[in-house]
């Protein structure tokens, strides 16, 4: 039986997503089921077709479902060993409803002087930052009794009420399962990625990556000293087959948001990655870069929240909805590392600022930073919205768009085949600048010839329209 909460404050699309979802992990609806169709189901309920409709396409989005023509939505393959844990936000509407019923390549920061449009990825306007509060809570940390600690080293993992913070959030809004003693805060990605290579460096010394995948990661290995094993991308993500055929033990993934495809890792990929994992006792590394960025679907679990033996490491940051200028990053080891950690940096200070990590933590308990966040992505899914609607109006089927739906970019293919270089140099006579994609494959030779990356978060949508209009004159 499914009961939908109308008094409660999570979506009834929400409610509904996690009791089918459920239903499904539990073998009440097996493989092959087809789910009852949305017109029954939203007047069985008294809801809209469209509260039933969003609930569904979450579903498939995830991979317990699949949409088939003619057939409606029908249950995919799923072995619920890895899934016998709910979220507590499921366990939190239930008992509300019973207790109701009883009672990129150039990183830098500056906007290119040649160029009038810059579609860069990453970058934010600098406008988007919450200077005020920031300013307001910089004064109270200062002015507060914890000041004391300004002239002193601190924790190596970070302040505990930071760590604190992160793991409440990370739970409600990822799934993550972990204490913060479990939490590491770090001076931005290279220096997570950093902590890692020390960790295993008497280990297996091969890091298998998505290829195409991010450069910067594999540069930070490489010069770690360790060997990349490429795996291929599919369209659900990395290729379990051929990563179960690689010398690897360590695997590099971005499975909720895949860079820089954008694709997404179904939850039956997910569980064989967790038994790859357990059967060469190997390790995952899942950085979670943007994946608070979703425009029209819910933000999809990580992968840890599903990871019962201690196989994944989760790398998060402020980078992306906040600033990349903080240097602030963090990752969450398994609790069967934690002493292998101690050992290996137990003479290590922290490498975020005391200052900074008491902002942050006043700026997540006042709840700023989830404003912050419903701000920012309503602001870049506008933003995405009339990136991609000009191009489809634009350019029509003379390109084809890739990694639609989230994140801070696009991957636009140019189906005349042109070489993105020239594509490249092309828009940049018109003063636009556009990015090439072929770093990102280990073996450049690999890349798409004529794979284009915009991003879109440092524009305003008026400058995306008229960037997108410079494009077409330029390339067609």
């Amino acid at each position: 039986m499914i009961y939908l909460n109308q008094n409660h404050k999570e979506p009834l699309y929400q409610q509904l997503y996690e009791q089918l979802k459920q239903k499904i992990i539990a073998g009440e609806w097996s493989q092959g089921k087809r789910l009852p169709a949305m017109r029954v189901l939203a007047k069985e309920l008294c809801i809209s077709r469209n509260t039933v409709e969003n609930a569904y396409g979450q579903l498939c989005v995830e991979g317990y479902a699949v949409s088939k023509q003619g057939c409606g939505f029908i249950v995919q393959d799923i072995q619920e060993t890895v899934l016998d844990r709910p979220y507590k936000t499921m366990a939190r509407i239930a008992n509300s409803g019973r207790q109701e019923q009883q009672a990129q390549p150039d990183c830098s920061s500056k906007k290119s002087a040649n160029y009038k449009f810059d579609f860069q990825y990453g970058n934010l306007p600098s406008e988007s930052f919450p200077r005020q509060i920031w300013r307001r809570l910089t004064a109270e940390a200062l002015a507060s009794f914890e000041s004391e600690n300004i002239c002193a080293y601190g924790d190596k993992q970070g302040e505990l009420a930071l760590r604190r913070e992160l793991i409440d959030y990370l739970h409600d809004s990822r799934g993550i399962v972990s204490t913060p003693d479990q939490v590491v805060l770090c001076n931005g990605l290279q220096d997570a990625l950093g902590l890692i290579c020390t960790l295993f460096s008497d280990d297996n010394r091969i890091l298998a990556m998505e290829d195409p995948g991010y450069d910067f990661t594999r540069i930070v290995f490489q010069n770690h000293g360790y060997d990349i094993a490429p795996i291929p991308v599919t369209a659900s993500g990395i290729s379990l087959d051929d990563l179960q055929h690689s010398p690897a033990k360590m695997v590099y993934i971005t499975p909720s948001h895949q860079f820089p495809t954008g694709c997404v890792m179904p939850i039956n990929q997910r569980m064989e990655l967790l038994r790859w994992a357990e059967q060469v006792d190997g390790v995952i590394l899942e950085d979670d870069y943007d994946s608070e960025l979703r425009y029209h679907t819910r933000p999809i679990p990580a992968l840890q929240s599903i990871d019962r033996n201690g196989r994944v490491i989760y790398l998060g940051t402020f980078s992306k909805a906040l600033s990349p200028a903080l240097r602030t990053s963090y990752l969450i080891l398994p609790q069967r590392l934690l002493a292998k950690y101690q050992t290996a940096f137990a003479r290590y200070n922290p490498s975020v600022p005391w200052l900074q990590q008491q902002v942050m933590t006043r700026f997540m308990a006042q709840g700023h930073w989830e404003k912050h966040l419903r701000k920012m992505c309503l602001q870049n899914k506008r933003k995405h919205d009339v990136l991609v609607r000009t191009i489809r109006e634009m350019m029509g089927e003379r390109v084809k768009i890739h990694g639609a739906g989230g994140g801070l970019h696009l991957l636009v293919e140019v189906l005349d085949q042109t070489l993105q270089e020239d594509l490249i140099q092309k828009a940049a006579a018109l003063q636009v600048k556009v990015y090439p994609t072929r770093q990102y494959w280990l073996q450049p030779e690999k890349a798409a010839d004529s794979l284009i990356q915009l991003g879109f978060s440092g524009l305003e949508e008026e400058e995306v329209i008229e960037g997108v209009t410079l494009l077409c004159k330029a390339w067609f």
